[in-house]
């Protein structure tokens, strides 16, 4: 049975509402003011929320705002019971995070009908759904039952990128997210001088290119196909629907964003202060992190000597005497332009 917890200081219209409630076969929690509620709803945990507005030692905006401060209780669905509901109300609830008003008096449908509504949509929001193309489609398909989310546009179709062919150009503007259904991607810059500086790698189930969406300004780095690579790209409004209406989403994407910061970051310390035999080192340990998979024994990759130098940031004919002393010290073995790691942990352990 699902939960609710009713926060309201009028006992007549608490013990109304609780009793409608239970008769629709919800656990119901009560509590007669604003910091009760919030302990309560600490402790229990409810799968709903109503508040009145006007109570004594907390009132509802504050209810709100501590809750939606805390990780656990964030993204409860929270619907605002109130005799006052002018359009400033209104605006200030929403604006605090409330997903509905119900303006006293109301009848048991509406009060059911809201709470049903509510809780159904945040089901959907709360699904775990697996990181490929066919979840994000699933989760933006079902989201157009929704009022809110049905400006989703159906724009989503496969797109194939031969192997050197770019993605997108350094200084456009973004027109949405990508995803890669199958194939490898490199996210770089160029100098002056025509110079490529590989920053990061992505493969199958990595999103890309969401920073400058979320900044709203042109791409800062270019993006091209390591191999014959399979692409989604999910348009704008689409991706803006995931983040605002979805907390797990939005997370998920601070969470790749931050790893983006923190791997850019690392990369410029290693290129200020590593040799060049480490950098090769790494940048081999690197690529075999982001594209072996799980129950390989060896790692064996086409990687063109260019790409490779790119990725260390110095000269070719530097990374192919550095990969040379690699294969005699046999830490890799080299075929044509597959390398193949033969002693992972001596190049992860590798000293300046």
């Amino acid at each position: 049975m699902k939960k609710i917890l009713l926060i309201e200081d009028n006992r007549d219209i608490r013990e109304n509402t609780a009793e409608i409630l239970e008769l629709a076969q919800y656990t119901v929690f009560t509590a007669e003011n604003g910091k009760e509620g919030v302990q309560t709803a600490l402790k229990e945990l409810p799968d709903l929320i109503i508040c009145d507005i006007m109570m004594p030692v907390l009132d509802g905006y504050g209810v709100l705002h501590l809750l939606s401060k805390n990780e656990t209780t964030a993204g409860i669905p929270f619907i605002f019971l109130t005799a006052k509901a002018d359009r400033g109300d209104v605006r200030k609830g929403m604006s605090l995070g409330a997903d509905d008003y119900l303006t006293k008096p109301f009848n048991d449908q509406e009060l059911l009908s809201a709470i049903e509504t509510r809780l159904n949509k945040n089901e959907l929001l709360r699904k775990q759904f697996s990181q490929s193309m066919e979840g994000v489609n699933r989760f933006l398909n079902e989201a157009k039952g929704f009022d809110s989310l049905k400006q989703l546009s159906e724009s989503r179709e496969l797109r194939l990128f031969r192997k050197k062919e770019v993605i997108f150009h350094e200084g456009t503007y973004p027109r949405g997210v990508y995803f890669i259904e199958k194939g490898k991607v490199k996210i770089y810059q160029k100098n002056d001088q025509g110079k490529e500086l590989i920053s990061t790698l992505h493969k199958a189930g990595d999103f890309f290119g969401f920073l400058s969406l979320l900044k709203d300004e042109p791409y800062i780095h270019s993006a091209g196909a390591l191999e014959d690579t399979e692409l989604y790209m999910i348009p704008r409004d689409d991706f803006f629907a995931l983040i605002y209406r979805n907390a797990e989403v939005a997370r998920k994407f601070i969470e790749l964003l931050s790893n983006n910061l923190l791997e850019n970051e690392q990369q410029l310390m290693n290129l200020a202060y590593n040799s060049v035999r480490k950098r090769v080192a790494e940048a081999l340990v690197k690529l075999s992190d982001t594209y072996k998979h799980e129950n390989d024994q060896q790692f064996s990759m086409p990687v063109s000597r260019e790409d490779l130098s790119n990725l260390v940031g110095t000269a070719k004919e530097t990374v192919i005497r550095t990969l040379s002393d690699f294969k005699e010290e046999k830490y890799i073995e080299i075929s044509g332009s597959t390398i193949t790691i033969l002693d992972y942990n001596k190049l992860a352990g590798m000293k300046n």
